[in-house]
């Protein structure tokens, strides 16, 4: 009897932060754009490395150690992660998975984020608070490319579990999570309007 199986899964959540998330988007939205007006130390620091955007990772990424509503996104996300931990068949060992960092992102038109992964933490996310429509996805890379050596190329429309990458769309009120290890990227936004995210990062502690 011959059968093919699939191992070594890799676990991407997508999923809505909560029924009433709008409300608590329009906050975030105020405070991520107060935040660019007056974050002279992220303009300047975004401006060498992340051209033409606005992030806050340079200069101000524990946002939930100060600010309420930022507070109030984490106590959501908490309850995600640990979904997704139990997802994994993770045993914390009685420890727990706190968040680490966490920052705002603004992506006007052209803005992009090169290929990156998160060292030093176990699960990373993005959550979305303004998606204008055709923004760019979060494009994830298979991690087993450097492996592929004298591999035959693929077909031109493969089955998505063959595919080198997979695109999740960006999409208002959705958190997506993943394990940090995972690189990620996201592509140049070829819309006009701006794509505002808040990224973060989660530690076993």
């Amino acid at each position: 009897m011959k059968r093919i199986e699939g191992w070594f899964t890799t676990f991407v959540q997508c999923a809505r932060l909560q029924p009433r998330w709008q409300a608590l988007n329009r906050e975030l939205l105020a405070e991520s754009r107060q935040l660019r007006e007056f974050d002279d130390a992220g303009r300047r620091w975004s401006a060498k490395n992340y051209p033409g955007g606005y992030t806050s990772y340079g200069s101000l990424d524990h946002l939930h150690e100060f600010s309420s509503t930022f507070m109030e996104l984490q106590r959501h996300l908490d309850r995600h992660v640990r979904s997704y931990a139990r997802a994994l068949d993770w045993n914390l060992g009685g420890r727990t998975l706190a968040m680490t960092d966490c920052w705002v992102n603004i992506m006007p038109f052209r803005t992009s984020h090169s290929l990156h992964l998160h060292p030093n933490s176990v699960v990373s996310g993005t959550y979305y608070v303004a998606t204008p429509r055709g923004c760019a996805g979060l494009k994830f890379e298979d991690p087993r490319l450097s492996k592929f050596m004298a591999a035959p190329p693929r077909v031109p429309a493969p089955r998505r579990e063959n595919r080198p990458y997979v695109v999740y769309p960006a999409e208002a009120g959705n958190v997506i999570l993943f394990e940090s290890w995972l690189r990620h990227e996201v592509v140049a936004n070829p819309i006009r309007s701006e794509r505002i995210s808040i990224s973060f990062n989660y530690a076993w502690s």
